[in-house]
């Protein structure tokens, strides 16, 4: 049996806790997971603590750590304001400072064979405007500044160097659970049910006009991770990740609205970035009333807020719309890997995860 050893950086984030439980459940891999806070307890698993900026402490603590074979880097900074971040030049660099200093430290080990990077939707401009639909792989780079383009040249560069492989993997508004997140849509839908369900309100929906849109469950880009990792053929390549189906927000809000037990509300355009923190004293009762993990709810959200906002297109109608955003999946099922979900399954799978987790009431 093949002993292969993952490094997940990020392993607290959204993309990463799934990776690390994928991993760690497979016969021939173990794992080591990067992060600020320790992930949950795994078989098969060992934490590394680091700030990825601090390169001196990351230099000591991969002397020491055991050499990986491969990695998956999903580590991401934002600054405050989320949107604009998303062209801020701090932004881009302290991203490039993370990912060097990983780099530095995961080839002093000299064992690497294979690292996967994630992208996203922002590739293809999605946060400047509209963009053809589906977006597709094959388009060339665009011409806007962000940290994906200097985190990929400089991984290649070392690849080519080093004499291993990349793979870049791009997935659209991730579905999954973790703590504090800037962009985790699950944490704020369900405090934003339970806060409404709390106060007698229906589940209204806060955002714009409606809109088409997709989404990639946590537990693709684990296996599409994997997929890249053991699939010789598919070397280089980027690939966006995506569950393969579409998404209207407005039509999944009866499922989401019977998951917690509510009616639903008519429309009601509410910017959540401003009006739920006003609203953290009734999620302190609702932890205590319901036992449930002792978050705040700017713990348990983070900077999601803003991120719901954008995604649900407040301040978005008529003429104003936000544009339809879809990225194609073709690629990677072309290339042989077959793995798909349900989008409005797959988001009551996740506010579940929550519940049973005691961070969302049930």
């Amino acid at each position: 049996m093949t002993l292969h050893r993952i490094l997940i950086v990020g392993a607290t984030g959204l993309a990463g806790a799934q990776a690390v439980r994928h991993f760690a459940a497979l016969p021939d891999w173990t794992v080591t997971a990067l992060s600020r806070r320790a992930p949950p307890a795994h078989a098969n698993v060992t934490h590394l603590a680091l700030d990825l900026t601090d390169a001196k402490a990351c230099r000591k603590a991969f002397a020491t750590a055991a050499p990986c074979t491969h990695v998956l880097y999903a580590a991401l900074y934002e600054e405050n304001d989320l949107q604009a971040s998303w062209c801020s030049a701090h932004q881009q660099n302290v991203n490039l400072i993370m990912l060097r200093n990983v780099l530095d430290g995961v080839e002093a080990g000299g064992k690497l064979k294979h690292f996967t990077i994630l992208q996203g939707g922002k590739a293809y401009g999605s946060h400047l405007g509209r963009v053809p639909v589906p977006a597709k792989e094959r388009w060339p780079r665009m011409a806007h500044d962000i940290f994906y383009w200097q985190q990929e040249d400089l991984l290649r560069e070392r690849a080519r160097a080093g004499g291993w492989v990349i793979n870049v993997l791009r997935p659209q508004m991730i579905l999954g659970h973790a703590l504090g997140s800037p962009m985790n849509m699950i944490a704020a839908i369900g405090v934003y049910a339970a806060v409404l369900r709390e106060a007698g309100e229906p589940l209204y929906f806060p955002g714009g006009d409606i809109y088409v849109t997709a989404c990639c469950d946590s537990r693709l880009i684990a296996q599409a991770t994997e997929f890249c990792a053991s699939t010789p053929a598919v070397a280089g390549e980027t690939f966006n990740v995506v569950n393969g189906d579409a998404v209207v927000y407005q039509d999944m809000w009866p499922a989401i609205a019977a998951h917690f037990n509510m009616p639903v509300g008519e429309a009601k355009p509410t910017q959540l970035a401003t009006h739920m923190p006003r609203r953290a004293h009734e999620w302190e009762r609702i932890v205590a009333k319901h036992g449930l993990a002792p978050l705040t709810m700017h713990g348990l959200v983070g900077a999601s807020w803003q991120f719901a906002d954008l995604t649900f297109a407040y301040g978005k109608a008529g003429v104003a719309r936000a544009p339809d955003r879809l990225m194609s999946p073709i690629k990677l099922r072309k290339a042989g890997f077959a793995g798909c979900e349900d989008t409005e399954d797959a988001v009551i799978y996740w506010l579940d995860q929550m519940q049973q987790a005691q961070w969302l009431p049930r």
